[in-house]
């Protein structure tokens, strides 16, 4: 079988398995499972039968125009080359995992079979994006997610947070697609094609009219689907989702989309240098709000939410100062570890039953309930943090070298001041990281009080793919030295001064919060139920969604009092408020744009019923009036008819005998 022929059924075995689940789901149930499961296993073997004859050489390019258009063509293509190849086996490896996961995880759920469909249909997708060849096909991909991801995470939609989630995530993303979209259409009006290379070609011999405005429109779409400021307040709302999509969404499809576009069509910023200012601006601020953010978060699933825009930061950085190896590396890196730390507070939150960092922390002993997501989160926690030598720690570096390389004057590939901005700014989050990684360890693994609820052994389906994720977290790191050849050739190995320098300030974030921690032990004490509210920063509405998913109490059926043990209210002081809610911007969104757009609405609701409703009123009634005075005057009584015809004729005869004296 051909290459190219495998590499179409990479995202089209998904797609098969969705569309027989979706069929199959209520006539054969017993078939739903293996439907999850299978298509994307199997596709995560062609992609690295695809990966393995690509070997990071020439991409391979297939091409078929799909329907005369009369102007500029749209054809069903494949490019493939080395980074491509690499992402397509990261999206078939966390899918596979998500997928066996979810067995166990959702082993109860009555809407199993749609959620499993639509994860499929979801892997598809992203698939179709990594190894689409044409910009119109990839549109189809990345709009397929957006509603995927809208019925994902609205999965729980008894409850209004995950109504109103689903909603924010659908229209967030779409506000970022108008001009998305526009984008495409310069870019393909200036090139004449729809097809990658084409456009680069076209980039290549300076044939892009308006660079820095086609890029500015794609950025806004790529902000949106990556979850990069300023549209990023979708995603950690999207944690009323489950657990496993929110794996899949933050590791492998959905926020990556975004960040693998522009690195595949990198010179097009790069003819931009106000473009590449503009994405480190960008970038900088989505890194360093993150992480003060994720240091304020109550509920475990936000803070990995927020670390997920930090590390999107981070790949966004390194596009900005023209290192796309840089980008995609820290990306397939990120993708395992985070994907192994959601799937890990999966199993926390079931041994728990709540999501909140707060409860947690006074249950003692919860990582002897649950060693395998203790040990293995702890090893994608320090990944995360980027201590050597997991993963995290060579991919950062390898962000923080090109960031370096760019502010000292060494390449040409983007602005002197693209670097500095990402450089600092990288820096700085290297300590944020590192503190709100080591908060979320301490809080939830190392609690004091009462023992943790002992809800029984975890599904294996749920503790065996911790382990497999947990190695790619602790050694893929080490794959620095060959991947340069799969990417543009830049060596990838650690610099000597970024490496000290981050590692040093990612130890000192850590053993400060971890001394901020050690004064603060003086935990709440447990109180009666009903004796006190839940935790003041908790989001109960999660939780709840965390509990039908998993079946257990919600963290609300036993009260405790508000917890001042936290490091984080330490570390932040006046500022962890403000941090807490993602800087009120959610609220500065709701003044400039959802109130207006409410008045707006008000007002035309207002002109409808008072001024058309009435008109449409006042033409039905004057005929009204006029038939009931006609059918009055007809009632039949020839009486009445005399009678009237009587006082016609006196009003007659005295209107002439007047009309005569007159004259």
């Amino acid at each position: 079988m051909t290459t190219t022929t495998l590499a179409v059924l990479v995202p089209l075995l998904p797609f098969l398995g969705a569309a027989a689940g979706l069929l199959l789901g209520r006539t054969a149930p017993g078939f739903v499972r293996p439907l999850a499961v299978l298509p994307p296993l199997a596709s995560l073997v062609l992609a690295v039968t695809v990966t393995v004859r690509q070997d990071g050489g020439q991409a391979i390019d297939a091409h078929t125009e799909l329907t005369p258009t009369g102007s500029v063509p749209i054809e069903l293509a494949l490019h493939i080359d080395g980074f491509a190849a690499l992402v397509a086996v990261l999206v078939g490896v966390v899918a596979t995992c998500v997928q066996i996961y979810s067995t166990g995880y959702l082993r109860d759920d009555p809407r199993y079979p749609s959620y499993a469909a639509l994860v499929s249909l979801f892997t598809s997708a992203m698939l179709l994006v990594v190894y689409s060849g044409d910009l119109m096909v990839l549109l189809v991909g990345w709009e397929i997610m957006g509603i995927c991801s809208y019925f994902l995470v609205g999965h729980y939609w008894e409850t209004p947070e995950a109504r109103a989630a689903s909603l924010k995530a659908f229209l967030v993303t779409k506000l970022g697609d108008v001009p998305f979209l526009i984008g495409l259409f310069a870019l393909a009006t200036d090139a004449g094609s729809f097809r990658i290379t084409s456009v680069l070609g076209t980039v290549a011999s300076g044939g892009l009219h308006h660079p820095t405005l086609v890029a500015l429109l794609l950025l806004a779409g790529v902000a949106g689907k990556s979850a990069l400021f300023p549209l990023h307040t979708w995603l950690p709302d999207a944690m009323a989702g489950p657990t496993p999509v929110s794996a899949l969404i933050h590791a492998a499809t959905m926020v990556a989309a975004g960040i693998y576009f522009v690195a595949r069509l990198l010179p097009v910023f790069q003819a931009s240098s106000a473009a590449m200012v503009v994405l480190a601006v960008m970038a900088g601020v989505t890194m360093t709000g993150s992480g003060l953010a994720a240091l304020a978060q109550d509920d475990i699933k936000r803070v990995l939410a927020y670390s997920t825009i930090g590390q999107l930061g981070y790949m966004a950085g390194a596009l900005a100062v023209g290192d796309r190896g840089a980008a995609v590396f820290h990306l397939l890196a990120h993708g395992a570890f985070k994907a192994l730390l959601f799937l890990g507070a999966g199993v926390v939150i079931h041994a728990s039953g709540t999501n909140s960092l707060a409860v947690m922390s006074r249950m003692k002993g919860l990582r002897n309930r649950v060693p395998d997501a203790y040990w293995t989160m702890t090893v994608a926690l320090l990944a995360l943090a980027a201590i050597p030598p997991f993963s995290g720690f060579f991919s950062k570096e390898a962000v923080l070298g090109a960031a370096e390389h760019v502010a000292t004057g060494h390449t040409e590939h983007a602005p002197g001041a693209a670097g500095w901005i990402v450089l600092i700014t990288a820096l700085v989050t290297a300590v944020l990281t590192a503190a709100y990684a080591t908060r979320l360890w301490l809080l939830a693994f190392h609690g004091q009080g009462t023992e943790a609820p002992d809800h029984g052994r975890q599904p294996v389906t749920m503790t065996a793919v911790l382990w497999v994720l947990a190695v790619p977290s602790l050694a893929f790191g080490l794959t620095y030295g060959p991947l340069p050849d799969w990417f543009d050739g830049r060596d990838l190995t650690p610099v000597l001064t970024t490496s000290v320098l981050g590692t040093g300030l990612a130890l000192v974030g850590g053993i400060i919060t971890y001394g901020a921690w050690r004064n603060t032990t003086t935990m709440a004490a447990r109180v009666p139920l009903g004796a006190v509210a839940a935790h003041p920063d908790a989001d109960a509405g999660l939780v709840e969604a965390e509990a039908i998913a998993s079946h257990e109490p919600a963290f609300g059926d036993v009260a405790y009092a508000p917890d001042p043990a936290d490091p984080g209210r330490l570390l932040l002081g006046p500022l962890h408020r403000h941090a807490a809610v993602g800087f009120h911007l959610d609220a500065v969104y709701h003044a400039l744009f959802v109130r207006p757009v409410q008045a707006g609405a008000q007002l035309v609701r207002f002109l409808d019923r008072e001024v058309v409703d009435t008109y449409v009123r006042g033409a039905g009634a004057l005929p009204r009036w006029l038939g009931t005075a006609v059918r009055r005057a007809q009632t039949g009584n020839v009486q009445t008819y005399v009678s009237a015809l009587l006082a016609g004729t006196v009003v007659l005869v005295v209107a002439a005998v007047l009309v005569a004296t007159g004259a």
